[in-house]
């Protein structure tokens, strides 16, 4: 896997923005698989059954390498392409966007179509909780109560997650270091330290930093 992080939806959500009395409502949801997609879009097409359209789009994988869209009724290239475009742009990956319509009695015309579909896409997504999932290693730093102060700034200062921090006859801090950050992070702490520290490497994991807490998504022994 690239070092390099990738922006998910981590928790789906419903926006909606009304265009001359044509309600867009924009539901998303996180997806790993075409199938997770499809059960979704089936399921807000049950939610909204009495809706003129019920427009999408999906993509997964880090490089976008499957992307699915449908304008449901729409005029060609008004409805689903545009929602895409909002994923592709935001560079949001492994998520669908349903934008359902109700037709307000006035015609938007090409255009408006398409400003409304992305506008309500856009709106979905503001609704939603997008994470950053990154590449790291879990890093514990063994230190003296004489380097915790340095060793606590030093993280701070390269914006390093911490899990935990373990108080007994010394401190034992439980940080997740990006991998692109690794050999930083040593350099930093052993010079800080005068060498005193002690750094234990982990497992290679990816995680998240969310409401400043840390998500460990996976573990590569």
């Amino acid at each position: 896997m690239s070092e390099q992080g990738i922006k998910v939806v981590y928790e789906g959500g419903a926006g909606e923005i009304t265009e001359k009395k044509s309600r867009f409502i924009a539901n998303t949801a996180p997806i790993c698989s075409e199938e997770e997609a499809a059960a979704f879009i089936s399921a807000k097409k049950k939610e909204y059954w009495d809706a003129r359209h019920n427009c999408y789009a999906f993509s997964i994988g880090r490089n976008h390498e499957l992307t699915r869209c449908s304008d449901d009724g729409e005029p060609s290239g008004t409805a689903g392409r545009p929602i895409l475009d909002i994923l592709l742009r935001e560079d949001i990956h492994n998520a669908v966007v349903v934008v359902t319509r109700y037709f307000g009695g006035v015609l938007l015309g090409t255009g408006g179509l398409v400003r409304a579909y992305q506008q309500a896409a856009q709106e979905g997504l503001r609704q939603s909780v997008v994470i950053e999932k990154r590449q790291g290693l879990l890093m514990d730093i063994h230190t003296d109560y004489n380097g915790l102060g340095k060793i606590q700034y030093i993280l701070a200062q390269h914006e390093i997650a911490v899990q935990d921090t373990l108080y007994t006859q010394k401190v034992q801090i439980q940080a997740v270091v990006p991998t692109v950050q690794k050999e930083e992070i040593i350099k930093a702490v052993t010079e800080g330290t005068n060498g005193t520290a002690r750094l234990v490497m982990g497992d290679n994991v990816e995680f998240a930093v969310i409401e400043k807490k840390v998500e460990i998504f996976e573990k590569n022994t």
